[in-house]
């Protein structure tokens, strides 16, 4: 499957997991069948934007969220891969990250 494809079910996987939703709960709220869910979670299904966009609704994501820096040239580079880890996680741990991140940046300097 596509890339795009692959990216989008991870982001969808990473809201859904942070949200505490079960595929079959996402499914149920957004109108699709769990197995859909999770061959889009899979990268395995080209999702129409249709059902992209219930799926979005049903987790309380804005879809933009989804496609946030997707297609930028510079996707391999290492800060467009900290932006894809960091936004897979729960505020509380993008905190936590970013504290580290404070603190490790701070005793190098030292």
């Amino acid at each position: 499957m596509s890339e795009i494809a692959k990216i989008i079910g991870l982001r969808i996987r990473n809201y859904r997991t942070q949200k505490g939703l079960s595929q079959e709960k996402l499914a149920e709220a957004a109108g699709c069948h769990p197995t859909y869910i999770g061959q889009i979670e899979r990268g395995e299904k080209n999702a129409t934007l249709e059902s992209i966009e219930k799926i979005a609704s049903a987790m309380c994501v804005p879809l933009s969220k989804l496609f946030e820096k997707i297609g930028d040239d510079n996707t391999d580079s290492i800060p467009a891969k900290c932006y894809e880890f960091i936004a897979s996680k729960s505020k509380s741990d993008q905190e936590h990250l970013y504290m580290m991140l404070l603190e490790m940046d701070k005793y190098k300097n030292e």
